[in-house]
Parts: C-alpha cells; structure tokens; sequence
C-alpha cells in the first residue's frame, strides 16, 4: 500500500528521512553536500531540466528539513529555485477562439487590452490586462480562460502573489498557514519547515540521562493514516523512537469540549479556537470578532499543559496533520506547554531514519479519551461535542444553533454573516483544511475515507462520555 499521495510528498519525506539519519548518527553537518547527492545519485536528473539544479533545490530542501529561515516566523516558506515551472498565468485566449465578428471581449475591455490579429483572433496585451475577467464572461465561445497557479487557486485567503521573477511569495499579513499551498504545488516549491531535528534531539539527550521524559500528544486523525500498518503498532513505533507515553489530544478536546459548551452557555455566541489557522484568520480578517473566539486554547495546548502542570520535566511533542500548529507553538500562551511539532509525514520519515518497521511491532492501544473528543478530527466534530457537553452539564435549556464550516471559504462567509448581523447561529466551528484535520497538509493521505476511519476509531473509544474521560484527570 502506498505510504503517501503524491511523489512530491515522497521526494519531502526522502529528504526529511535522510536529514534524521545523519542527525540520529552525528553525521549531519560533515555531511550536508552530500545529501542532495545520496537522493539523486549518478549524474542523470530525475525531474528537473540538469542534475545541478536538481541538487540545488535538493539543498534547500534540506534547508527546510532543517527548521527553513530562522528569521521568518512562517513555517510555510517558498523554495524559490524551485518555483520556475508553472505558466505566469492570468487570462490567456485559447485556440478555441473563432475570430467572430462580435469581438464582445473587445467592446467590454476598458483598458484596451484586446487586440486581433489578421485572421480576427484576439490576443490580450498582458502589460493593459487588469484581469478583471470581463471579456471571459462574454466570450460565446469560452474561448477566454483565467490560468492560475496551482498554489494561487489553493489559498482560498489570497496570500500568495508573484515576485518580480515571477515566483510565489507568501504574505505572512495574510497568510494563516494552513498548508492548502503545500499540499496542492505540484513542483513541492512551497513547503513546511521540519522541527524534526529539535525532536531527534530531545530524544537523543532523553537516552543519554537527562531528567526529562517526552509525551508524543497524537491528533485523532492519526486513525485515518499510516494505513499500511494497525494503529496500535504505530503507537508502539513511536514508543519505540524514544517516547516515553503517547497521550490522544482528543482526550484535550474533551476537556475542551466540557469548558467551551460551558462558556458558550454563559456568552450566548462564540467561534471555536481548536483550528489555529481559523484562529489566526479571524485575528487577520475580523478584528472586530476576536472577543467570540472561545477562551479555552485548542485540545493540543490544553492537555499539554495538563501534563506540565502535572509532571515534573515533562517535554511535549505534538504530532498531527496540521501545518498551522508549527505557527501555534509560537504563540505566547501556548509556548510555555508544546516544545515541538511533528506532522505524519515526519513521523513517518522518523520511523524509516531508524529502519523501524512498525507493521513488526506489537499493538500498544490508546484509552485515553471519548468518542467526542476523537470526532474533533473532521468537520462537525466539534459541534456534535458541544451538543454533548452542554447535555452532560444539565445545560439542555441553552438551544445550541452550530454551524459547522468545511473549510476556509465556508468560514469566511459564516464570518462576513456574522459581521453584519445576519446569522442565525450561536456557535461557529471554522476548519480551515476542507475536511477538518484529516485534510490537513502534513497527512500521509486525503480523502473522504479518512472520515469514515475517524468515526471507527471513535466508536471504539473505551470512555462513552466526555464527563468519563475527563474524570480521570481529577
């Protein structure tokens, strides 16, 4: 079974895998130029126009295997050697036009950007055009058509532009690092940073004796990945890297799940705070909105802090399908509980860095949270704890009206209602990846499979209610 979508998520992993071999042997930095050439070896190219610039995109590759531009708080980054290949885009006449004698595109162009040659064919001057998309609408031939950037067409938030050489550059104003650009490059120039050497680190200085133990917090999604393999043997994969427990965020998000139905009682409206890239779209687009944002922190930070306050010298690693939380670890008042961030794809370049195959372990299980708190992990997850929690705390006369948004255009427009007043809703749940997380940008795999294995993993959750999953921790 195949470990990933894409081969472009290969080629990432490869890279990543490779960067934590070195780094477990101490070999990393004597060994840096001789990485790109390990991946592409001989001196025949495998995907680009020369091996050279094959080798030199490998290398910024490795650059961002290797925690990307410190000074760029970002985690998303444009390796901008590699972003050469896509057309500059915009409206482009096709072949499909007829040199008819309307010329429509001509008469509702007001920048006289259309022009015709000696067989009547039109022609757009790039240097006039405004791409305001006018003379596409007219067109009876649909023979206009507006050729945009995989990468432009996957930010729903229009962060990303084009630089003076024509490549991507991303807006960190705007830009909520979700991932969608990540996932949908089809040259893999836009990519995460990795903090996989920060985590081989711990570890390693874990083995040697210093007085910490590391928690792996796993998202819920984890049930939809790692496909080739049973769930419990990837518990006890990462156990076996060096991980001293594996913790379900889901049982965090039935802590939340129990704070922020509460919350929501006594404020009659809020918007969910477990997406950090919706979070981050309010702050950016809604200012105006940031006093709903639910005061409880996302079920990572709060079950991580749980085990702060709890555990002496306790290191927390969270690993999940979301890009976005690379950015959340940064904020303030999360800082202080999650130490670093993996996403699956990491893990599994983790797993093979070692030569650990995990389909030869044993199964270690997860007991820690409800079905509530696993369904976190697709879109109306959330909702359906909410619903729950009020139930379970007797706040049935408070009338839940939630709606749930499948991705960032969904928030936008339940975000804009709200704004003008005209929502008839009390409780809005944003994800930002199409989905929820088992969509999200660091997941092995995409699709609408991964929901029905979220559900699965849900029903088989030992705790029934959010009320019994959270009694543990009193």
């Amino acid at each position: 079974m195949r470990k990933f979508d894409t081969k472009v998520q290969h080629l990432k992993y490869k890279v990543l895998r490779e960067v934590a071999k070195q780094a477990w042997q101490d070999t990393l930095y004597d060994n840096l130029l001789n990485i790109s050439k390990i991946i592409v070896p001989g001196n025949e190219p495998t995907m680009r126009c020369c091996v050279y610039k094959e080798r030199a995109i490998l290398d910024q590759r490795v650059k961002m295997a290797m925690g990307g531009d410190k000074e760029n708080p970002n985690p998303i980054e444009v390796l901008d050697i590699a972003c050469d290949e896509c057309p500059v885009g915009g409206y482009e006449v096709t072949n499909a036009c007829r040199g008819c004698l309307a010329h429509r595109c001509e008469d509702v162009c007001r920048f006289g950007a259309i022009s015709f040659d000696h067989n009547y064919v039109a022609h757009i001057d790039k240097s006039k055009c405004k791409e305001c998309g006018a003379c596409a609408k007219v067109c009876p031939y649909t023979a206009i058509v507006n050729r945009v950037r995989p990468c432009q067409n996957a930010c729903k938030i229009n962060a990303i532009s084009m630089n003076e050489s024509k490549a991507a550059q991303i807006d960190n104003e705007k830009c909520i690092s979700c991932g969608a650009c990540v996932y949908q490059c089809p040259f893999g120039a836009i990519t995460d940073k990795s903090y996989i050497l920060n985590v081989i680190d711990m570890i390693k200085k874990s083995r040697a004796g210093k007085d910490y133990k590391i928690y792996a917090i796993v998202a819920p999604s984890i049930s939809s990945q790692f496909r080739y393999a049973k769930l419990g043997q990837v518990i006890s994969g990462i156990k076996a890297l060096g991980f001293h427990t594996v913790v379900e965020a889901a049982l965090g998000a039935d802590m939340v799940a129990a704070a922020e139905s509460k919350e929501l009682a006594e404020k009659g409206f809020l918007t969910s705070s477990c997406c950090p890239a919706f979070v981050s779209y309010i702050e950016k687009n809604f200012p105006d909105l940031k006093p709903y944002i639910s005061h409880n922190l996302s079920p990572m930070a709060t079950i991580s802090k749980y085990i702060k306050d709890t555990t002496p010298n306790a290191k927390i690693v969270f690993i999940g399908p979301c890009t976005a939380k690379k950015a959340e670890v940064q904020k303030e008042n999360v800082k202080p509980y999650v130490d670093s961030v993996l996403t699956f794809e990491e893990l599994q370049a983790l797993f093979d860095s070692v030569d650990l195959d995990i389909t030869t372990l044993g199964e270690d299980v997860l007991d820690n949270a409800s079905y509530f708190g696993r369904i976190f992990a697709r879109c109306g997850g959330l909702a359906d704890a909410v619903a729950e929690g009020l139930k379970e705390q007797g706040l049935d006369d408070f009338e839940l009206k939630p709606i749930s948004c499948d991705g960032i255009e969904e928030c936008k427009i339940a975000l804009l209602k709200k704004s003008k007043g005209k929502i008839d809703a009390n409780f809005i749940e944003g994800m930002a990846c199409t989905g929820g997380c088992i969509g999200g940008a660091g997941c092995l795999t995409h699709g609408e499979k991964n929901k029905a294995e979220v559900d699965k993993y849900g029903r088989e959750a030992f705790e029934k209610t959010i009320s019994d999953a959270i009694s543990i921790l009193k």
